[in-house]
Formats: C-alpha cells, structure tokens, sequence
C-alpha cells in the first residue's frame, strides 16, 4: 500500500514518529508522500529524521493556503521560501499542498490566489505535479490550474470532498483524485459516489495524517497505517477487491511521482 499525502514532520509525531513508521510498514504500507510546510523550519529540520527512518518515503514541499498571507507583501518570497526547502532535502517530488481555502479566513482569497498561482508556475517550470487543497474554492482553483499550468502540469486533488463537478473537470485536466479517511465517515455518501467513478487509472488514497482518522479510529491522532481502511471502504464502494485498489493506486502513484532517480533529478533541478 502507499499513503499519498502524510504529514510525518508534523509536531504531532514528533516523539513516536520510529514507532509510527514502524507501524506503516507492519500494515504493509510500503511507500508515503510527506508534505512540508516551507513556512516552518522546524518542520522542515524534522523531515531529515523522518526521511532517516523510512528510505521509501518521499516529499512535496508547498506554502499551503493557510499561510499565503505571510506573502501578501512579498510575493515573490514564495518560490524562494519552497527552493530554500528543496535544497536541504533531495527526495522532492512535487510541490504541494498548495490550492485555495476559503471555508477559513486565514489569508484572504487574493492573496490565496497569486500564491497559488506562483507554486504552479513553479511546479510548470520544474516538471513537477503539485498537490492541491482546495474547499469551497472548485471554480478559482480550476482557472488558476488551466491559466497557469498551461495543459502541462499534472498532480492530485488531496483529501478530496468536491462534487461530482469537480471531479469530472479535474480528470479532465488529467489529474488524479485521491480519497482519505473522510471516505469513511457516515455521512459521506457524496464523497463515496465520487470513489466509485474515479477511474482506476487516476486513483489514490490516503491518510492525511495526524488529521481526519478513518473509522472506527475517528478522533483518534491518524497515521499511516490506517490508510488500509480507507482502502477496504474504497474497494467495497468500487465492487473491487482491496488487492485490485491497491495496484491501482501503486500505479497511479508511480505515474504521477516517479521512481526515486527522476524525483531526486527533479529536486536538484527545482533547488538551483
């Protein structure tokens, strides 16, 4: 299995993060995507422990929109503060998570928007797929990923809890979807419909953890090993076998992040 969106370096795991990882790969969880927050240098530093503990594991550095507003007066601070990132860490494989949220008042919408904007163009001219937040924001996310990423940039929706509407315009755009614990959840019905649609070619799954624990583990701090009951609520709603969603998010992830030498190539390249 692969966890495609954890935040390992997240305080949350910063005195069990060994116990975590080894409870990952005793649930047959192979492989992670780890998000940083290239905002925070501690978080940052954490990620070299973490990287220490699980060879596999890979990164997306990104401003998330929770913090755009740091940037409200110097914009172009966004692309430095992600290289910086990059430099000290040679697993990168995108940039993310980066999207609008706009169900919170944390930066305004305009400012969301231009760093948003600023990361795609920074992943276009990487090479790199992004990863993208995005509540209560479909239609500005969809413009800023079609005006920016000019047809070529590719990535994931993460966490994702739009309609059916947006998920048909963002495989349309060739972007996978990816489904977490909230696919679990009672009243999620909405979400599950979307998990039986998503084509097998452009799915993935994943924990977002410590955040949104699958039931019947709701409340509890989330970690990667739990992404295996995402995968049984994923396969009963698709009329699949488990085995089956998991090769097909194994393949999806492998189109979408690389092997190691293109995403530590990739890296390089975005750290120059």
């Amino acid at each position: 299995m692969i966890d495609s969106h954890c935040h390992l370096a997240d305080e949350a795991f910063s005195d069990d993060v060994g116990g975590v990882v080894d409870r990952a790969r005793a649930a047959g969880v192979e492989q992670a995507l780890c998000i940083l927050d290239a905002t925070s240098d501690i978080e940052c530093a954490r990620a070299e422990q973490v990287a220490s503990l699980w060879g596999a594991l890979r990164f997306a550095v990104g401003v998330h929109p929770h913090q755009a507003e740091r940037f409200a007066k110097t914009p172009d601070d966004v692309g430095v503060a992600v290289t910086e990132v990059c430099k000290r860490h040679n697993r990168v494989c995108a940039i993310g998570e980066i999207g609008l949220d706009y169900h919170y008042d944390f930066s305004q919408p305009s400012t969301q928007i231009d760093v948003f904007r600023r990361q795609i163009c920074l992943a276009h001219d990487c090479g790199l797929p992004i990863v993208i937040h995005t509540r209560e924001a479909d239609e500005d996310t969809i413009n800023a990923v079609q005006a920016e990423g000019q047809g070529a940039v590719r990535g994931v929706f993460h966490c994702f809890t739009g309609g059916m509407s947006l998920a048909r315009q963002a495989l349309d755009l060739g972007f996978y979807v990816s489904f977490s614990g909230i696919v679990t959840f009672k009243r999620a019905d909405d979400i599950r419909e979307v998990a039986a649609y998503v084509p097998a070619d452009r799915l993935l799954v994943e924990t977002d953890s410590p955040y949104l624990a699958p039931v019947p583990y709701r409340g509890k701090r989330n970690e990667p090993a739990w992404v295996a009951r995402v995968v049984e609520v994923v396969a009963e709603v698709r009329g699949e076998s488990t085995e089956a969603v998991i090769e097909a998010c194994q393949g999806s992830f492998a189109r979408l992040f690389g092997n190691c030498e293109a995403s530590d190539d990739a890296s390089k390249g975005l750290a120059r």
